[in-house]
């Protein structure tokens, strides 16, 4: 049992292990390997608080990892993409995704593997769809919410966007989005789901000159996935009978 005055210094110190009662030293231990026991249990401690944070942060819906995505049934990538984005390495370079596709192809379904394993891994991560990303940046004024929402947004390492192009952008949107994009370009990597090619983007932004300019930054550093293939919940659909 530790006295009342290391728990106290502990407490100065933040070591949290210590002061909130979590580390029982053992009693074998020479002074050296105390010290590193503690120190150990610390930082352990410290990664399982901050990874818990950055999960909460994340606001991931769901779920999803890599061994689900069917590569037989999905043509749009392969087994050995599909393995070289699980790596990855590709986060540390800035690199851009954009995938393509009609709704059930999968498109969320890997944009949610990627991030729960980068969340995992250390990384900062936001997931939002299209909608609700617009809500945060059109209310951030406003908002405290979506004020600390746009901070963590700015720090993040993968920002994910859903469902791009199922509901209509206004003008101001359309300018809110370019502004991001730009904001981030080579500092963040952005994921991107749509049901719309990059030959429609002109009309769901309003705006040629503004869709040319956001494709530029967007598509600088990025791979570009097309997942045409039927939905994937309609031919593993469940049934009552």
């Amino acid at each position: 049992m530790l006295n009342s005055e290391i728990i106290s210094l502990a407490k100065q110190l933040h070591l949290s292990v210590i002061s909130h009662g979590k580390y029982t030293p053992d009693e074998n231990l020479s002074n050296e390997g105390f010290l590193l026991d503690l120190l150990r249990s610390e930082v352990e401690s410290r990664e399982k608080r901050a990874e818990a944070e950055r999960i909460k942060q994340a606001r991931l819906p769901a779920y999803k990892d890599f061994d689900k995505f069917d590569t037989n049934f999905q043509k749009g990538i392969s087994q050995e993409q599909l393995d070289t984005l699980a790596k990855l390495e590709w986060l540390d370079n800035a690199f851009n995704m954009v995938l393509i596709g009609p709704p059930g192809s999968g498109k969320t379904h890997l944009a949610l593997a990627i991030g729960n394993k980068a969340v995992r891994e250390g990384y900062k991560v936001f997931f939002a769809t299209m909608d609700t990303l617009m809500h945060i940046l059109k209310t951030r004024e406003i908002s405290a919410k979506s004020a600390a929402r746009t901070r963590w947004i700015a720090k993040c390492d993968l920002l994910i966007i859903d469902e791009v192009g199922y509901l209509p952008v206004s003008r101001t949107e359309a300018n809110l989005f370019f502004g991001l994009i730009s904001q981030l370009y080579e500092n963040t990597s952005v994921i991107i789901t749509s049901n719309k090619g990059f030959e429609g983007w002109a009309e769901l932004l309003g705006d040629p000159v503004l869709a040319t300019a956001l494709l530029d930054r967007l598509t600088h550093k990025c791979q570009v996935l097309d997942f045409d293939d039927d939905s994937w919940r309609l031919a593993h659909r469940e049934h009552i009978f």
